[in-house]
């Protein structure tokens, strides 16, 4: 399993979280299994409550949303998946850099836990990866004023831009059995 940190942009504060940690693993036949980890004042946070029916959902990234960038070293284009504290997420294929669609995966699990000082999602994504991977892990949070703050592995220069090659700042090798 691997441990990462998540930094903040510069450009965009947020009093109520210490920090975010993210722990990334792959299962032995490719599946990407990811927790993050929110520690702080999480009452001073926007978090969407549970949905009843957790579902593929738009723009989950204007609100709490945790976000993991797939880059395959054999392919051009990446894939992304925001998953929401609301169980709620999203899947996108992109060809280029921002160029993509949604992409149809089977239901990734989503769970979440929370207290007044930390929030912890797990989501599993049931699409395999089993090549040379670069991963780009992030997270957007909404303060309770609304405000958002940007979280990512690496940050690349000028506004947050999470799609920026910059931000795929981990790499994994393939999986072998």
């Amino acid at each position: 399993m691997l441990h990462a940190a998540l930094e903040r942009h510069p450009a965009a504060p947020c009093i109520a979280l210490r920090g975010i940690q993210v722990f990334l693993n792959r299962a032995a036949d490719g599946r990407l299994e990811v927790q993050f980890l929110l520690e702080g004042d999480i009452e001073r946070l926007r978090i969407p409550p549970p949905s009843r029916l957790a579902r593929s959902a738009e723009r989950l990234w204007e609100h709490t949303c945790c976000e993991i960038f797939v880059a395959r070293e054999d392919r051009r284009g990446y894939d992304e998946y925001n998953f929401s504290p609301s169980g709620d997420w999203a899947a996108f294929a992109f060809t280029g850099y921002r160029d993509g669609s949604a992409l149809a995966v089977p239901d990734p699990k989503v769970s979440v836990t929370q207290n007044p000082s930390r929030l912890e999602l797990r989501a599993r994504i049931a699409r395999s990866y089993p090549g040379k991977l670069r991963i780009g892990l992030s997270a957007v949070v909404e303060d309770s004023d609304g405000v958002l703050s940007y979280w990512a592995l690496r940050h690349a220069p000028g506004k947050p831009d999470f799609h920026h090659p910059t931000t795929f700042a981990l790499e994994l090798d393939e999986v072998r059995h």
